[in-house]
């Protein structure tokens, strides 16, 4: 930038004038007036050229890194910026490729520590009574007279219910563009496995996610997650089931703290539930923050604490991404 300054300034000032002509004092002023305004309208047209805001669509993939790149092109070549904006920058490129690795270690040592605690510290007093639950909620024993406990059931039908949520949140603000690990085997894992199989995903995603393109919306799973009658319906499942567990006796109660103390499955149940309701409210502004909704649904984010009531109630009003077409993207010829 300053060397396209100084041709202009050179070219200017290097204009022949004859020897017999005096140079007055006005014609200097002049001159360096021309090279002054010519420095001052080349300057900041350059730099009101990289502040416009429209320039780098922010939905576009790796926009921070395009960037940052031509703020490195420019430090290089201005000698005006110290050593500290440099490393600043680089600091700034390392965190948006994905090297700041402290919250996934961490995430990495809970989900070892959980799988440690799981398979040789929980309580395993009555494996043949667990096995037994299991097989009366999944309906593989006929009525043999034995009454279940009404709030085993209302955890067992809400524990069917979370991986669906999980999957209305990740799908697709979720995903990551940085790295070649999809998360729908995850999503598909934790049909079985809950959040013991959804935390090895957290701690190798790398935000952002890749753009949408509108043809996805109309396939599956999108049209699917993304569709306000599987927001609604899940939501008031969620409602009955939880109303069911909370009308339930205290008998009930007692029963069901006795069983978490003695049961493997039910204990490791009430775990995943916990974890399930503690990471929600982190994807819920995930999401949010992607459809640009933070402002007129951030009250959603204390509500979304509520275990699963709160993450479907946003489910149910959150915008849908065919009408924020800030987030969408038509597919390239080159692509189709």
């Amino acid at each position: 930038m300053l060397a396209n300054t100084y041709l202009i300034c050179a070219n200017l000032t290097s204009v022949s004038i004859p020897v017999s002509t005096p140079i007055r004092k006005t014609q200097t002023q002049n001159l360096k007036n021309i090279n002054f305004s010519c420095r001052i309208r080349k300057t900041t047209s350059k730099f009101s050229a990289l502040l416009q805001p429209s320039v780098f669509p922010f939905h576009k993939r790796g926009f921070l890194q395009k960037c940052h790149s031509i703020l490195d092109s420019q430090n290089s070549k201005d000698p005006v910026l110290d050593n500290k904006g440099s490393s600043d920058l680089e600091s700034k490129d390392n965190v948006l490729d994905g090297r700041d690795w402290t919250t996934s270690i961490l995430l990495f040592m809970l989900w070892g520590g959980l799988m440690y605690y799981v398979f040789n510290l929980t309580p395993n007093q009555t494996p043949s009574r667990d096995m037994y639950f299991l097989q009366k909620l999944l309906n593989l024993r006929g009525d043999d007279g034995f009454r279940m406990n009404e709030v085993l059931v209302s955890l067992w039908y809400i524990m069917g219910l979370w991986p669906l949520v999980y999957s209305m949140l990740l799908l697709p603000t979720a995903r990551s563009s940085k790295s070649n690990i999809p998360v729908w085997p995850f999503l598909v894992a934790s049909f079985f496995g809950g959040a013991y199989a959804l935390l090895p995903y957290f701690v190798l995603w790398k935000p952002p996610p890749p753009p949408v393109e509108e043809t996805e919306l109309s396939r599956w799973p999108l049209n699917f997650l993304e569709s306000k009658l599987t927001a609604g319906i899940s939501l008031a499942a969620g409602v009955g089931i939880i109303a069911y567990s909370c009308l339930a006796g205290g008998d009930d109660w007692k029963e069901f703290l006795q069983y978490f103390r003695e049961s493997k499955f039910i204990h490791i149940t009430c775990i995943d539930f916990t974890l399930l309701s503690a990471f929600a409210p982190f994807w819920v502004y995930n999401d949010m923050t992607s459809r640009k909704w933070h402002n007129r649904g951030s009250w959603l984010l204390p509500v979304s604490l509520v275990p699963f009531l709160g993450p479907a109630l946003y489910l149910f009003l959150r915008p849908l991404l065919s009408e924020m077409p800030v987030s969408v993207t038509e597919a390239s010829p080159e692509q189709e």
